[in-house]
């Protein structure tokens, strides 16, 4: 009895054995349903550029990171100059005064028309994000930093336009917008201000974050945007536009249920795009071991409220159409960036892993959603400006893992793909599959924790395999062809796998 107990007991412990390593097979393994389309992909890769002073011309990160955003051939890039360096966002810095106005374009010029050469041919959106200060109603006036390149973070004051209309607002983006597209402007006095600029700028977006910046309410938005767009009509009828660029949008539904309904628009105007942002957060006593929980969390939470978003907008305005046009993450050096004192630490190489696989997961999650355009935000941050979005090294202008994923994806994947089903189980990875418009069939693999993942992949024994991890740091990636059916992706590393044309 006691034999047959042991032998019993034996067989069993086998069984158990062979059902865990079973399962661990099963879900390592993935299923890609080639023959099951569940949408064709709307979604376009492609990043935002903030005014900054490391674009300047003349400083090492100016012809490198210009350079590498040519190289990048990307459409809907979004052009931000915004309130941080008053004198290169605000072309008319004070108020028109005895016959005489301040309109000058002398330090905006340059990195706009470096921004707009190195983008032509592709459609950019233009968003000169901040209000001139004087058209806001203080108790003073609102002083700005003399030299160019100092950032002050208290431009913006006031929540009350002094023209409630919004027209003063208006005619000041009626004629930036002229400057750089019909060659110049007439100002308030009646004066011609030449550029000789003939840009075309095809998406105009109204503002940013106005959740955060002047605390405007979705009533007064909706009026300057309005009034806003008839003044950017009026210089060229074939201009589009986005509205909202929400910082918050899982605060600020309100928001969306209003500027969505075409009712509190005057008649006409036209609601073609909405946008806004999302980051990852740590807490200032977080790990990095810790963040890559907390990053994925908030990315998935973030999902919920695009779902979300997608039913307001579906029901009020389905033609409108969605660029989620800053994603990025914080490291804990951006907290408490504007303190006296603060000093930022080096950020490390899984940082930036990290960063860039948060993004790859995204992006594909928003591909399956149908969203139009994921912009990563941004091209350069540094110490004070938010180093941990930066996509560069902000002392040599040299591409971080945060750009060559972007670039990995903007060359694999694209609207017009065949997205197709997949089955996987596990939960340290994220699998997303399609087929290009060339008929390519590619597998993205993004790894969300910090060590090796190994999958199992039907047909990719000799296919092509492109990887960025930790170990190709500031370099592209990596390229191998696979030997086996087993795919290993390193820690918080982003693959893209070209399985050959028959594997369909």
């Amino acid at each position: 009895m006691r034999c047959k107990n042991q032998r019993t007991i034996g067989l069993l412990a086998c069984l158990l054995c062979a059902g865990t390593a079973f399962g661990q097979s099963q879900g390592n393994r993935v299923t890609v349903r080639w023959d099951k389309v569940i949408r064709i992909s709307r979604t376009t890769p492609t990043l935002q550029v903030v005014v900054n002073t490391p674009l300047r011309r003349g400083t090492p990160t100016h012809d490198p990171v210009f350079r590498a955003l040519h190289d990048l051939q990307a459409d809907y890039v979004r052009y931000v100059p915004w309130l941080p360096y008053p004198r290169l966002a605000v072309a008319e810095l004070e108020p028109p005064k005895d016959g005489k106005t301040s309109w000058d374009f002398s330090l905006i010029d340059p990195m706009t028309i470096d921004f707009l050469e190195a983008t032509k041919g592709h459609p950019v959106i233009l968003n000169f994000s901040t209000i001139p200060q004087w058209m806001y109603k203080t108790e003073q006036p609102v002083p700005y930093p003399q030299d160019a390149n100092q950032v002050t973070w208290d431009y913006e004051k006031g929540t009350e336009l002094r023209d409630p209309s919004a027209r003063e607002v208006a005619d000041y983006y009626g004629r930036l917008f002229a400057w750089y597209t019909k060659g110049g402007f007439t100002d308030e006095y009646g004066k011609r201000h030449e550029s000789g600029y003939h840009y075309v700028i095809p998406y105009w977006e109204v503002l940013n974050e106005p959740d955060f910046e002047h605390h405007i309410t979705p009533q007064t938005y909706a009026g300057i945007y309005d009034a806003v767009v008839e003044s950017i009509l009026t210089v060229e009828p074939n201009t589009k536009f986005v509205g909202l660029a929400l910082a918050l949008p899982s605060d600020n539904p309100a928001y969306f249920e209003y500027f969505l309904n075409h009712k509190n628009h005057k008649p006409g105007i036209p609601i073609d795009y909405i946008s806004y942002h999302f980051y990852a957060s740590p807490t200032a006593d977080q790990t990095a071991e810790i963040q890559q929980f907390t990053f994925f969390t908030e990315a998935d939470g973030f999902l919920k409220v695009v779902r979300y978003i997608e039913q307001i907008r579906l029901r009020l305005s389905p033609e409108t159409r969605t660029t989620v046009n800053e994603l990025g993450t914080f490291s804990v050096g951006d907290l408490g960036q504007d303190e006296p004192g603060h000093v930022t630490g080096p950020i490390p190489n899984s940082y930036w892993s990290l960063s860039a696989a948060v993004y790859a997961y995204l992006f594909a999650e928003l591909t399956r959603m149908g969203i139009d355009v994921a912009g990563e935000s941004q091209l350069v941050g540094y110490p004070t400006q938010f180093p941990g979005v930066s996509m560069v090294d902000w002392t040599n202008g040299k591409p971080n893992a945060r750009f060559w994923v972007l670039k990995m994806l903007k060359e694999n994947f694209g609207a017009g793909d065949k997205v197709v089903e997949v089955d996987y189980d596990g939960t340290s990875g994220s699998i997303f599959a399609a087929v290009t418009r060339e008929g390519k069939p590619r597998v993205l693999i993004v790894n969300k924790r910090n060590r090796e993942l190994e999958v199992s992949l039907a047909g990719a024994k000799g296919a092509e395999m492109l990887v960025v991890d930790q170990t190709t740091a500031f370099d592209p990636p990596a390229h191998s062809i696979l030997q086996s059916e087993i795919v290993r992706v390193g820690g918080l590393g982003v693959a893209v796998i070209s399985l050959p044309n028959t594997i369909r």
